[in-house]
């Protein structure tokens, strides 16, 4: 291992909060200086869902990190509640994917190629109308055909990156609010972070900054295309008995979460910086929800939620040391699988910044793809 001892870690998100975590483990102290607060952008609005078999660019090349990283969730989802008394809710469940004509049931189809050909863990099943309303009665009529696959995961992601920060703390890590301003450098070293309250001093640095990853080209040289991507996600109440299952149709996700919420969702968006909730996300999303299940007319409406996502120009993570640099690392643009491969983004920089190298498969994530 190499003699890092203070690492400062820009982000207070999944990914940073991950890295600080893996850090914790070899022993190595992080700092995370964080803005707005643990899990206060994308990582604590996401969906929470962990779907390693399907996605941009999977089946592709964020296929075997996907899929180590959901393995990875099942492995450090017991030592994380414990270690941090936090419960995040960490579980495999079903998910009904639903065709209303035809035309859409190629799309099924290669779900359950998909998941047919994947391991144990694993498995779909075809229903008919018939056997979709007798799992769900209130799926619309018109539904012709649907497919129950089992195999994914879902947890709080909120209160996943609480449980992440809060064990890495137990093991030594801080964190400071705060928002970064630059850098100090000497030579091809950073040597410390400004932040609008002073300097931090450090062995390396990681940042994991998401949809505001642009400000690191002006503190390192060094372009890092990221974009913010809008997403808005309606949390609400239905009457009746809650879903047991996650229901997806082409438009729209119908996601059952704690407390018997239905979280629908969610929405695409490019808009820049805007973070505002919008009457016309909230108008397509509950008319999407309620060709899906009628009865969502109905429902109350708890909370309306945007955030930004980190997105690349291919979609892909960035991950892995900055060029020209030899102790500043990126993890950042995981767009909508970001909760989902933070455990793999955390653990692979944190082995680059140990012993610089990782088996975890990060292989073409680095930032010189873009050069």
């Amino acid at each position: 291992m190499s003699q890092i001892e203070d690492v400062v870690i820009v982000g207070g998100g999944a990914a940073g909060c991950a890295v600080a975590y893996y850090l914790a483990k070899d022993s190595v102290k992080s700092t995370i200086i964080e803005r707005d607060g643990i899990a206060a952008n994308a990582s604590g609005y996401s969906a929470g869902g962990l779907n390693p078999l399907e996605g941009a660019g999977i089946p592709g090349p964020l296929g075997p990190l996907a899929i180590r990283s959901y393995r990875m969730h099942a492995e450090i989802a017991p030592e994380l509640t414990e270690l941090s008394g936090v419960d995040f809710g960490y579980k495999v469940i079903s998910s009904v994917r639903i065709a209303f004509d035809e035309s859409e049931l190629a799309e099924l189809q290669t779900s359950f190629d998909i998941f047919e050909s994947a391991d144990d863990d694993f498995s779909a099943e075809w229903l008919d109308a018939t056997q979709l309303r007798e799992i769900e009665p209130r799926i619309s009529g018109d539904a012709v055909r649907a497919l129950d696959a089992r195999g994914n995961a879902i947890l709080s992601s909120h209160r996943y990156t609480l449980a992440l920060a809060k064990t890495a703390k137990t093991m030594g890590a801080k964190v400071v609010s705060g928002s970064a301003t630059g850098v100090k450098t000497n030579g091809g070293r950073v040597t410390a972070v400004l932040t609008d309250s002073g300097e931090i001093s450090c062995d390396a640095v990681v940042f994991a900054t998401g949809p505001w990853s642009g400000e690191v080209e002006d503190w390192l040289g060094v372009p890092v295309p990221i974009e913010p991507f809008k997403g808005e996600i309606l949390r609400m109440k239905l009457n009746g008995p809650p879903l047991e299952r996650d229901f997806h149709s082409a438009e729209v996700d119908l996601n059952h979460r704690e407390d018997s919420q239905i979280w629908v969702g969610a929405t695409e968006e490019r808009v820049g910086f805007d973070r505002n909730p919008s009457a016309k996300a909230r108008a397509e999303s509950l008319r999407a929800a309620t060709n899906l299940m009628p009865a969502m007319k109905d429902a109350e409406l708890v909370l309306h939620t945007a955030c930004l996502r980190p997105l690349s120009p291919d979609w892909m993570p960035i991950i892995g040391k900055a060029p020209g640099w030899d102790n500043a690392y990126l993890a950042t643009g995981a767009g909508k699988k970001g909760i989902l491969i933070s455990p793999g983004m955390g653990k692979a920089v944190a082995d680059l910044i140990t012993t610089s190298a990782t088996d975890v498969p990060i292989k073409g994530f680095d930032v010189e793809r873009f050069a």
